[in-house]
């Protein structure tokens, strides 16, 4: 998807990019968990010219090998720096971890793969995938702008009304549903000469298009989904540990993945470690449940931050498209306003239950010389050790002199 605007129809690569600037128009196109996208933001007094440009970009990429080569070696590179970095190494071993090996989504969260996948990438892969999936079946266009559907109609069935996909269009199936770990897992990442260690924890939760996921978001709000909620206040603003300390769960279609995060100074790691599961344990089990004060400022947030869904063309269609790709309704920011008023602390403590303290998976990266010792020490799960691109090492022999669970 990243190469539609490498070269399409009669354009080089430089050549597409340079009549895109003379029209003043932006396109590109991308993947993500659950699905591709293109996009095009042009002047209106360009829109046609663009238009056929956009049309070019979708149904003619040329896929040259030379550029393929080149962004091959730029994507290969990309992996390299997301390895040497710890959050992005995190970030990469946990899919494969929490959704098992071959699982749709165990990828790493950015997306991009690894070396050996985007080595063995060929034209006729490229190819082959654009034929099948680059195709107006099962396709929505979002346009927003100045303009109307009588205006807008036409331009768009000049230049991609006659485009027709090959054959039957390709379904991806259901997403797999994935059981939850029996039993806390804890697994390690060395990164010799660190001074900080970052600590990632997380599970798989339902989907975005679960019937309580407004009240699940209410209930990682609280938790640590901004600057004042439980986890940063203690981690940051009380122990002065962590630069900051946060939890999300990024959209999909199936089981999303909820995380919670920490970078601390490396000799609190395991002090850190401790924290965050208290903080988890005693919230998922309703021992420190919501209060009424922290439902209503994340009530508050909430309801002032959405007119910013509409507060600018791209905002407008982003708003739409995630509309489309959850089949929201068509008035779901206005449901959505409604549901967030009525929501009760109550409502957002049983939320809170999804998460189960004793299912978690912990990824932590930092210098093992300083962090395995007494990250074994806290018996938080069975503990493995963990090479950048997730396959298990052998324990170090401090660990295993010290009486930690090695394997």
């Amino acid at each position: 998807m990243s190469m539609l605007d490498e070269g399409a129809a009669d354009y080089s690569a430089l050549e597409f990019a340079g009549r895109a600037e003379a029209l003043g128009a932006e396109l590109g196109a991308g993947a993500s968990l659950d699905g591709g996208s293109a996009y095009l933001s042009a002047l209106k007094d360009q829109l046609d010219p663009s238009l056929a440009l956009f049309a070019d970009m979708l149904r003619r990429p040329t896929f040259s090998e030379a550029e393929i080569d080149r962004v091959k070696a730029t994507w290969i590179a990309g992996i390299k720096q997301e390895k040497a970095r710890p959050n992005s190494a995190a970030l990469r071993v946990m899919p494969p971890l929490l959704y098992g090996e071959g699982h749709a989504y165990a990828m790493p969260f950015s997306g991009s793969g690894t070396e050996e996948s985007i080595a063995s990438l060929t034209r006729d892969d490229l190819l082959a995938y654009h034929r099948t999936w680059v195709r107006p079946e099962n396709a929505t266009l979002v346009v927003v702008g100045d303009t109307t559907l009588a205006e807008v109609v036409p331009m768009l069935e000049k230049h991609l009304g006659d485009w027709k996909g090959e054959g039957e269009p390709a379904s991806t199936g259901e997403v797999a549903d994935v059981e939850r770990p029996t039993a806390p897992r804890v697994f390690l990442i060395d990164q010799p000469g660190a001074v900080q260690a970052n600590i990632f924890v997380g599970q798989l939760v339902p989907s975005t298009m679960s019937d309580d996921a407004t009240e699940f978001e209410f209930a990682n709000t609280v938790l640590g989904g901004q600057f004042s909620s439980r986890l940063n206040m203690n981690l940051r603003e009380d122990k002065h540990w962590a630069y900051g300390s946060y939890s999300f769960a990024p959209d999909a279609l199936g089981q999303r993945p909820w995380l919670a995060f920490a970078p601390v100074q490396i000799d609190k790691t395991a002090e850190s470690m401790a924290e965050l599961k208290r903080e988890i344990t005693e919230y998922a089990a309703g021992t420190t449940p919501p209060t009424d004060e922290e439902v209503a400022k994340v009530r508050a947030n909430e309801i002032r931050s959405l007119p910013g869904a509409y507060e600018s063309g791209s905002a407008v269609r982003g708003t739409i498209s995630s509309m489309v790709r959850y089949d929201r309704p068509d008035d779901y920011v206005a449901r959505r306003k409604a549901e967030i008023e009525a929501l009760t602390p109550a409502q957002v403590a049983q939320a809170a239950t999804t998460i189960d303290p004793d299912a978690l998976t912990w990824v932590v990266v930092g210098d093992l010389d300083q962090i395995e010792v007494p990250v074994r020490s806290l018996e938080l799960g069975t503990v493995q050790v963990l090479d950048a691109d997730g396959r298990p090492v052998a324990a170090s022999a401090t660990a295993s002199t010290d009486g930690g669970d090695a394997e």
